[in-house]
């Protein structure tokens, strides 16, 4: 296979502030052996201009489709319709509230000219400021997600896999572990690729990060009871052996270290008892509204 076709999946939901921004990026990807043929946009019960600016793409860009989908169902309902259109030899899901580097898309598929590999997952890079308390906790899971993922890859936010996934559970609210499983059981192999950067934001305000690691954790433990499946960062005590690494001496890190595993973990028990007391499995989440605004300069600034 001297050269790879690429589908590339964006699921939406009112997503005006960043859509643009991201359909840009993709569209000025560096690829020589690899051509982004499809840019499918699943947008779904839309109440801003998601729709009209993916429109205003679509017509000077005929990869470009827009798939709309008029009730909420979950991401993982969006990703099916996703997958259903997607023709390229694999496929590429990209978070709507980030931004790829110019050479990302191409840098997460190289792997797959290995018969071996199934699934890649990209490096996202928080563009929140790391003097902030919030900002410096973004900075730190992210960190702590590269360092599991360079140990055994943890794939999530943007990946890619062959073309061999017909559809994943629709209750399932961790769609990239549920890819992962799907790809492992046809005996393909896992990939990190750090150098495929991608920027993002994570929360601001720690309702938001609760809220979000809440419904992640739940979602992990339905993989697992489910399929059997589970992902490299459940373990619990490798994280903490990863932060012991990472701490640096200086009083942000020495303070607000222990507050962000305090964090992570309270969100932890929460979702464990959403799963095991309320018997809750949320796939379809409440918008963390503090993360739809990504740009570039704000990393640079940082």
């Amino acid at each position: 296979m001297n050269r790879l076709n690429v589908s590339i999946g964006v699921c939406a939901y009112n997503e005006e502030a960043n859509i643009g921004r991201l359909l840009e990026s993709l569209q000025h990807q560096r690829c020589n052996r690899i051509e982004i043929a499809q840019i499918v946009v699943v947008s779904s019960a839309f109440h801003d201009r998601t729709d009209e600016i993916v429109e205003s793409f679509r017509e000077s860009d005929n990869r470009i489709e827009l798939i709309k989908q008029p009730e909420r169902r979950g991401k993982a309902s969006a990703v099916n319709l996703f997958l259903k259109a997607g023709g390229g030899d694999v496929c590429i899901l990209v978070s709507a509230d980030t931004i790829p580097l110019d050479d990302a898309i191409e840098q997460l598929c190289l792997p797959f000219f290995e018969e071996t590999v199934g699934m890649t997952g990209g490096h996202p890079i928080p563009v929140n400021d790391p003097l902030t308390f919030m900002g410096f906790v973004s900075h730190l899971i992210w960190q702590l997600a590269h360092e599991v993922s360079m140990i055994e890859p943890k794939l999530g936010e943007f990946v890619a896999f062959r073309n061999i996934v017909d559809k994943i559970p629709e209750d399932t609210a961790v769609d990239e572990a549920s890819i992962e499983a799907k790809v492992r059981e046809q005996e393909y192999d896992l990939r990190y690729v750090p150098e495929a950067l991608i920027y993002n934001r994570g929360p601001d305000k720690v309702s938001d990060f609760i809220k979000r690691h809440r419904c992640n954790y739940t979602g992990h433990l339905y993989l697992k009871k489910t399929t059997g499946y589970k992902v490299s960062s459940m373990g619990s005590f490798r994280l903490l052996k990863l932060v012991a690494r990472t701490l640096n001496l200086n009083w942000r890190s020495i303070l607000w270290t222990p507050a962000a595993v305090v964090l992570e973990f309270y969100a932890r028990i929460l979702g464990t008892y959403d799963f095991y007391i309320k018997r809750k499995n949320i796939y379809i989440w409440d918008i963390a509204s503090s993360t739809k605004v990504v740009t570039k300069g704000d990393h640079d600034e940082n």
